[in-house]
């Protein structure tokens, strides 16, 4: 893919992305909740940069992506206990936030740590 401009990414978030963003996130995190469909729910998470402003999607095969995370036992832990709700929680906070100009950076910034804020999932990007 080639990068967007400006323009085009500003034009998508007025017409789409503010309003699809918390489709997404809340779709995306009834996925989450039913366990099986996790999967699908983890790659909307990794989507909702995209649904927002058309940032270029994350990479998440590059074998450095992988340094330096934690275990899966513990990453699944998190999610059961802490993961599931946090993340309804921070990314519906950060979907009010993009609804505001003074928010949106901030917003942003938030949707961009989402996949941490559910499973400690780090990633380089």
């Amino acid at each position: 893919m080639t990068d967007r401009s400006l323009l085009v990414r500003a034009l998508w978030f007025l017409v789409v992305g503010w309003w699809a963003t918390p489709v997404v996130v809340n779709v995306a995190w009834a996925l989450n909740a039913t366990i099986v469909l996790l999967p699908l729910g983890i790659k909307l998470i990794n989507l909702v940069p995209t649904v927002l402003t058309l940032k270029e999607p994350r990479s998440l095969s590059r074998p450095e992506s992988v340094r330096g995370q934690r275990s899966l036992l513990v990453r699944a832990v998190y999610f059961v206990f802490v993961g599931w709700w946090l993340s309804f929680v921070w990314a519906n906070a950060a979907a009010i936030l993009a609804v505001t100009i003074v928010g949106l950076p901030v917003a942003y910034w938030m949707f961009n740590r989402l996949p941490f804020v559910t499973s400690l999932y780090r990633f380089d990007g």
